[in-house]
């Protein structure tokens, strides 16, 4: 209690722009610190009066306006995981990066806990922009985003709304609308889904009656050893000290069931084609999840679109770089310094 009292304590309050801006001074991520960058926990709100928290991570002795990075994901992280990997290391790189945690999770607010909304977190990249946009040691013409797993369709989503964001990378995506509604591989038919929405909805008069919204189910505690490879892989990753975390949903919560209905029926990516600015596409040659990034990267317009696949990789691997280092960092601080001058 103590611990996470300590997280949520704002001391030493500056304001910029609206947002509240306080030193990180408790260290908390799966991740070691670098001596490298400086980091700063900020308080920004959405249009929806969500109040977002994120870390804010800078190149030490900035001297002029840098390129900045929003960065959010993946679906039931936080920003001390994955997020927070990537936007240390891209702050190493020159970059001014933001990891926040998305609207209903992590530090930042909205209830009921635990819900995700196409709209909603689709926005949260937007209202990244927003901050970003408005703080001191950035120029507000050289902003990017990234997303990470279902936060990669959410990136792609927002860039298609959002022409504010001029460079946008989607790492090991999640189609999170597409998986809901039609289950992996396109595999659950009208009838199926039909059957969902009926389980669903009466868990919602449930809900109401208890007082209480029930989760989804999640990982198990203990493997068995008879799940499918690709659940190995996040349980080796969210479930053991390589990248547990106490506040991540993934790692240590269930996802509210009911907020899976506005997955289903609002389906993102509409009009990812009318996206003008570049879009890097990155997925693991062995991910389970690779279809998705490949179809989002079918319906993008333009040659400055690139799908880059990373030999050996799989899903979880583009997380935290894995035993491969898969990560490609040379080839996103190259797609970065190329888009945002």
């Amino acid at each position: 209690m103590i611990k996470k009292f300590l997280l949520g304590l704002f001391t030493f309050l500056l304001i910029i722009g609206g947002s509240n801006i306080a030193n990180a001074k408790t260290w908390d991520k799966t991740f070691p610190k670098s001596d490298k960058v400086n980091v700063q926990k900020v308080e920004f709100k959405n249009r929806f009066g969500i109040t977002l928290v994120g870390d804010l991570y800078s190149p030490k002795n900035i001297n002029k306006k840098l390129p900045a990075i929003a960065i959010s994901g993946p679906f039931g992280a936080v920003k001390e995981q994955s997020s927070g990997l990537y936007a240390q290391t891209l702050a190493e790189r020159g970059f001014i990066t933001l990891a926040f945690d998305p609207s209903y999770t992590g530090e930042s607010s909205g209830t009921p806990r635990h819900v995700a909304s196409p709209d909603i977190n689709t926005e949260d990249f937007s209202a990244a922009v927003d901050f970003l946009s408005n703080y001191k040691n950035v120029d507000e013409n050289k902003i990017g985003i990234l997303g990470i797993c279902g936060f990669g369709g959410f990136a792609i989503n927002a860039a298609a709304i959002d022409t504010r964001i001029k460079a946008t990378t989607a790492v090991t995506m999640y189609d999170m609308t597409r998986v809901s509604a039609r289950g992996y591989n396109d595999s659950v038919d009208e009838n199926a889904r039909y059957e969902m929405k009926q389980k669903l909805n009466k868990q919602r008069t449930e809900d109401f009656k208890s007082n209480k919204y029930e989760g989804a189910e999640g990982l198990p505690e203990k493997l068995t050893g008879n799940e499918p490879q690709f659940v190995k892989d996040y349980w080796g990753y969210y479930k053991t000290k390589r990248g547990f975390h106490t506040r991540s949903i993934n790692s240590n919560g269930k996802w509210n069931m009911t907020s899976s209905l506005s997955l289903i029926n609002q389906p993102i990516l509409q009009y990812s084609s009318e996206i003008r600015t570049p879009v890097l596409v990155i997925h693991g040659e062995n991910a389970h999840s690779r279809y998705f990034g490949e179809d989002a990267f079918k319906k993008l317009k333009g040659d400055n679109k690139e799908l880059f696949i990373v030999k050996g990789a799989n899903h979880v691997d583009l997380y935290d770089g894995g035993d491969k280092n898969a990560i490609p960092f040379d080839k996103i601080e190259n797609f970065y310094n190329s888009n945002l001058k």
